[in-house]
């Protein structure tokens, strides 16, 4: 059994005149994993998560970090020992980037060649070249932005990470890169990490654990992400996660019996030569090292058609099922770890997989 790292006992928060924004919570959040809460707006999520460093006062219950009260620690105190990621990021815009990493640190009473010194260590950390140390906040990207606000949060070196709705203000492939660098984070750092996002998609994507919260501040249901999908406890629940649980459920699903088949590559600089082929049928279009750039439609000559997602060989059947349906196509392009082909799949033979998975588990077979 996972050891918790923070425990909510019968916690409360009521405001006056209105209704509780947290009622009667009772949870306990594993060590060196993710715990996602997720819900509609106004259920409590982020009340709960500053109740954990005092950022809100419970109105009664308990909330201990590590076995210890957090009303036993003064809360400026509490908050330094945590690390903390907020939707705008809150980098402080007349600092630079190193020096925004450095706060606190810097507060704790490191020297300050130290503290930019870890600062310049963290850049590499989260993925930034070491050049933007030197910018200030309104010089880089939003993505960029929100890397800055991992690293300042990570300085301390805290065990415990809050992140509130940290990546719903960026478009979605930042969002998307964002999130996989969270979780390469955590593969190395294996921090206690308490995350509030109101998309289930993001919430079954990086969460070990996921807390659903419903109006009123209740706990809905607390269990891994495959069993939220698979089996929610109530119709609240179904009706969150969504009528296309069935497809999000895939992504915990294996892909091991989805048939990777040969195919024929042809370069740019044969799609452009002379005209283009008018071959009659779909030819995938590949550089010079074997990855992956379009697709040739049949007798278009010369012109590309961008690909759809990529499928890497032992992904989810979630991946695999999107990389043939997103595919013009109609043959999903599989790849290799270093991003060259590996072959083509098609959708009727994912969902063959698929339907078998199902009636493996309803014990039809």
């Amino acid at each position: 059994m996972a050891e918790a790292m923070i425990e909510f006992q019968s916690v409360t928060k009521q405001y006056q005149g209105g209704q509780a924004a947290v009622d009667d919570l009772s949870m306990s959040i594993d060590k060196g994993a993710i715990t996602v809460f997720v819900g509609p707006s106004g259920c409590g999520k982020t009340t709960s998560l500053r109740m954990i460093n005092r950022m809100v006062e419970p109105t009664s219950g308990t909330i201990t970090v590590d076995g210890q009260d957090v009303t036993s620690v003064p809360a400026a105190q509490l908050r330094r020992s945590m690390g903390y990621v907020m939707q705008s990021s809150g980098l402080m815009p007349h600092r630079s980037v190193l020096d925004n990493i450095a706060t606190v640190p810097r507060l704790n009473g490191v020297s300050k060649a130290a503290s930019r010194k870890r600062a310049q260590e963290l850049l590499d950390v989260v993925g930034l070249a070491s050049g933007l140390g030197r910018r200030y906040p309104s010089q880089l990207s939003g993505g960029q932005q929100q890397r800055v606000g991992v690293a300042r949060a990570l300085a301390a070196d805290p065990p415990v990470l809050l992140m509130d709705e940290p990546f719903s203000a960026v478009d979605p492939v930042v969002r998307d890169e964002l999130q996989k660098e969270l979780l390469r984070l955590q593969r190395d750092l294996a921090k206690t990490i308490v995350f509030v996002t109101h998309d289930i998609d993001e919430a079954t994507v990086l969460g070990d654990k996921v807390a659903v919260f419903a109006g009123g501040g209740k706990l809905a249901q607390y269990a891994a992400p495959e069993e939220i999908l698979r089996a929610p406890a109530n119709d609240f629940v179904a009706a969150f996660v969504g009528r296309d649980r069935g497809f999000r459920h895939l992504a915990f699903s294996p892909s091991d019996g989805v048939t990777i088949h040969p195919v024929d590559t042809i370069s740019l600089a044969e799609l452009e030569s002379d005209g283009g082929p008018r071959a009659d049928e779909w030819q995938l279009v590949a550089d010079g090292d074997g990855r992956p750039l379009g697709w040739s439609a049949p007798g278009a000559g010369p012109s590309k058609v961008p690909g759809g997602s990529l499928f890497h060989k032992g992904e989810t059947l979630r991946r695999a099922l999107d990389a043939a349906l997103s595919s013009p196509s109609g043959l999903g392009v599989a790849v290799d770890a270093d991003g060259r082909v590996a072959g083509v799949i098609t959708a009727e033979e994912v969902l063959a997989v698929i339907e078998t998975a199902r009636r493996v588990r309803q014990g039809a077979l």
